[in-house]
């Protein structure tokens, strides 16, 4: 399936353009979340702001590390792309969730786990349905990366 658009937290702006998170080489997860969430770009800063609605560690579902993470430059800007992860059920079903969120995972400049963006999973807006055992969710990053951030 492949990501929608991503929304970026206020937050991030700050740490991308001041150099404090570097999308080469720090850690970024991708964790599914459920309609509970009620995405806030100017109040949300840290992971912690998410966490309690991330769908259950069942199924063979946790947050996954985006391998191959790549900031690299585009005409009058940069874009931010990774390889594609993917979660294959097993034992149970991998739950319904509405959002992609991607965040840092560790400390930067004293805050833990700061927030990049969102994405929905569905564009309706409705729940993703549940991916049931033996099958494999894959989120596919789209073609432009993940997000862009580029100049007129």
């Amino acid at each position: 399936m492949a990501a929608g658009s991503v929304l970026l937290y206020d937050f991030v702006a700050k740490y991308l353009l001041g150099g404090s998170i570097d999308l080469n080489t720090d850690t970024v997860k991708l964790a599914l979340v459920t309609s509970s969430y009620t995405p806030d770009q100017v109040n949300h800063d840290l992971w912690a702001d998410v966490s309690a609605n991330e769908i259950a560690a069942t199924g063979g579902y946790a947050s996954a590390t985006l391998g191959t993470p790549v900031f690299t430059a585009v005409t009058k800007g940069f874009k931010f792309s990774s390889a594609n992860p993917a979660w294959t059920a097993s034992g149970a079903s991998i739950a319904a969730w509405r959002y992609g969120v991607l965040y840092v995972s560790g400390t930067v400049d004293g805050y833990v786990n700061p927030l990049i963006g969102y994405f929905l999973g569905d564009s309706t807006p409705a729940d993703v349905p549940a991916t049931t055992d033996t099958n494999t969710l894959t989120i596919t990053c789209p073609a432009g990366g993940w997000f862009d951030i580029t100049r007129p």
